[in-house]
C-alpha cells in the first residue's frame, strides 16, 4: 500500500478546500493483451479524505464509472422471414462506449434521484448514446435498450450493486472484471463521494488497454495496411481450404 501513502500524504497538503478530498488508484495503469489472453480484474481504490487530509468525518455513498473508449456502431434488427431470421431495420450511433461498469456501495436509486443518475451516467440505463441522424424517439428508446442488452449479455456492460466497500469512512475499493473481448484504448475510472443525493467531490483515474506482441502487430498491419492484409487473409484461407480438401481426398 505504498502508493496509497504517498496519495494520503499529497491529499493532505489540499488544506484550502472545504468539501471533502477523493485520492483515486487503480492496481494498474497499463494492461497488456497478449496471446490467450483471457481477461482480467480491475482493483479501483482510494481515499476519501477531509480538506486537513484526515478521515472524512462522515458516511458518504461511493459510485465508481468505469468507461472504455468510445467507438461508432451500426446496430440492426434481425426479423424472421419465410423460416429465416435477416436483418431488418437498423440505426448508427456516432459514438458508443466499448465498455461500461458502474459499481456502488448500494442500490443507485437510494443514493441518487433520477436526475443525477442520468448527469453522470449512474447506471446502464442511462449510457449516454448518440445516434446518427434522425430517429423517432421510440425507435431511439429500442434500439438503445437492444444494445444494452446485447452488450450485457457479452459482458461488455455491467453494474455491480454492493460492489463498492468503504472501511472506517475513508478507504473505498471495487473489483471490476474486464473480459477477453475488450478493445484496446485509453479507460476512465470517475470516482464519485455522495452525501444525501449531491455529488460532493469527484477524482479520475486512466487505464491503457493495448496489444502487445504478434498480436499487436497483427492489430497495426490491419490498420496501416488494410489492402495487403486483406490479400494476404484470403490468400491463406484459400491455401488452407485447398490444403484441407487434398487431405481428404488422400484418406
Amino acid at each position: 500500500m505504498t502508493r496509497l501513502a504517498l496519495l494520503l500524504a499529497f491529499a493532505a497538503l489540499l488544506m484550502g478546500q472545504r468539501d471533502p478530498v477523493l485520492v483515486p488508484e487503480v492496481s494498474q495503469h497499463e494492461i497488456e493483451v497478449r496471446q490467450g489472453f483471457t481477461g482480467t480484474e480491475l482493483l479501483l481504490f482510494g481515499a476519501i479524505l477531509d480538506p486537513a487530509g484526515r478521515a472524512a468525518a462522515r458516511d458518504y455513498d461511493v459510485i465508481v464509472v468505469l468507461q472504455g473508449p468510445s467507438q461508432p456502431i451500426r446496430l440492426r434488427e434481425k426479423e424472421r422471414f419465410g423460416g429465416i431470421w435477416v436483418n431488418a431495420a437498423s440505426t448508427d450511433y456516432r459514438s458508443a462506449p466499448s465498455f461500461f461498469a458502474v459499481a456502488s456501495t448500494r442500490p443507485i436509486d437510494r443514493i441518487v434521484d433520477e436526475r443525477t443518475a442520468a448527469i453522470y451516467e449512474f447506471g446502464t440505463r442511462y449510457i449516454q448514446l448518440s445516434p446518427s441522424g434522425a430517429i423517432e424517439p421510440g425507435e431511439q428508446a429500442r434500439f438503445s435498450e437492444g444494445l444494452v442488452d446485447l452488450r450485457t449479455r457479452q459482458g461488455l456492460y455491467r453494474e455491480d450493486i454492493g460492489g463498492v466497500s468503504v472501511s472506517e469512512r475513508v478507504l473505498y475499493q471495487a473489483r471490476i472484471k474486464l473480459p477477453s473481448t475488450v478493445v484496446t484504448g485509453t479507460y476512465t475510472a470517475e470516482t464519485f463521494a455522495i452525501r444525501q443525493g449531491r455529488v460532493i467531490a469527484s477524482a479520475l483515474a486512466e487505464v491503457e488497454v493495448k496489444k502487445v506482441g504478434f498480436e499487436r502487430f497483427i492489430a497495426d498491419t490491419a490498420r496501416e495496411y488494410s489492402l495487403l492484409y486483406g490479400l494476404v487473409a484470403v490468400t491463406l484461407s484459400i491455401g488452407m481450404g485447398w490444403a484441407a480438401g487434398r487431405f481428404y481426398s488422400w484418406m
